[in-house]
């Protein structure tokens, strides 16, 4: 995900070398994390969910999905670009991948200007569902704010609520960070965020506390990094993955590390463009049908729904965006037409 409209706090992209000291040491030991070894190599499917056809505000392209599968049907949440209206989030439901293109699309109704990049999850001491996602506010500092809105419906796009912030003012001490993401242990619910300039930040409340009470931000992760960072519980043992968007030579990848607990620290798993998570490098197009060159902010799909946000090792599946370079190619950013497909672990 990334911003188009001009926010002037916004941390400047910065060499690692040159990044501020007040974050975790850098360049943490490299460990093997059990099944989630490298290498890692994909097969890609097809193109399964492309911009709708929106004659009244032309969609370029869908984005940043968030993805769960409840009630025999996946629900995907994605960001849509348009020409009128350039970040909403767009919800579709289907059963079968082969049909999600087809399926009816719908605009959620929570907000009227700027919000996007969902995460949706089913919080079980409240026994709701709850969508995270970011506003635009320009009077506020930093200007991006992670915002909830809950639904005991997930298959009803109208039942949403309408916003609120997680924090009531600030947080201080951040000039800008993206993309957010909840994951909860058995005592906290922590949410993480990048910053575009190499660093992972963390904010934790107590689970009898949420959605309020969160500490302030401090920076978990330190590396060549860029946005898009997600967290899982790995089924089957105590550990956690962290997911995060990098950049090489004008395409997106992948990279992952890994910890023993979410307040831990993060090691290495998959964090070069020689050794990515996921990348041009290690995708096989299926029947060789390659419509992208870079792997851009996606979702593993999960082996649950709940708030533990817990994936099967044995079973991994990415829902990504992606785009040619030929496509994007003299484009500016809100003009590139992402569309999403799937990759499958091999």
């Amino acid at each position: 995900m990334r911003q188009t409209f001009v926010i002037a706090s916004v941390l400047v992209l910065i060499p690692f070398a040159l990044i501020a000291a007040d974050g975790p040491p850098a360049a943490p030991t490299r460990s093997t994390p059990g099944p989630l070894q490298p290498p890692f190599r994909w097969t890609l499917s097809p193109p399964l969910i492309a911009p709708a056809d929106r004659p009244a505000d032309p969609c370029v392209a869908v984005k940043d999905p968030t993805v769960v599968f409840h009630d025999g049907k996946w629900h995907v949440f994605s960001t849509i670009r348009s020409q009128k209206r350039t970040h909403q989030i767009e919800y579709v439901a289907f059963a079968d991948w082969s049909k999600a293109n087809e399926s009816p699309r719908h605009i959620l109704t929570v907000r009227d200007n700027y919000f996007c990049a969902p995460q949706v999850f089913y919080f079980t001491p409240h026994k709701k569902w709850y969508l995270l996602y970011q506003v635009g506010e320009p009077d506020r500092k930093p200007q991006l704010q992670p915002v909830l809105s809950t639904t005991t419906d997930l298959a009803d796009p109208a039942s949403w609520s309408k916003p609120t912030y997680l924090f009531d003012t600030g947080p201080d001490g951040l000039k800008g960070w993206i993309d957010f993401w909840i994951i909860c242990d058995d005592t906290h619910a922590r949410l993480f965020a990048t910053s575009n300039d190499g660093r992972m930040w963390r904010s934790d409340t107590k689970l009898a506390d949420f959605p309020k009470g969160w500490s302030q931000p401090q920076v978990v992760l330190q590396a060549d990094i860029f946005e898009a960072s997600h967290t899982y519980k790995i089924k089957g043992e105590p550990r956690y993955l962290t997911i995060v968007e990098a950049q090489a030579a004008g395409r997106r990848y992948y990279k992952a590390y890994h910890s023993d607990r979410l307040d831990g620290q993060w090691k290495p798993v998959a964090d070069s463009v020689k050794n990515p998570f996921a990348s041009l490098d290690n995708i096989e197009p299926v029947a060789g049908n390659r419509w992208t060159d870079s792997v851009s902010h996606g979702e593993l799909l999960r082996a649950g729904v709940d708030e533990k946000m817990e994936i099967d090792p044995n079973n991994l599946k990415f829902l990504i965006q992606g785009v040619l370079d030929k496509d994007k190619a003299g484009k500016k950013y809100g003009e590139i037409p992402w569309r999403l497909g799937l990759l499958e672990r091999k």
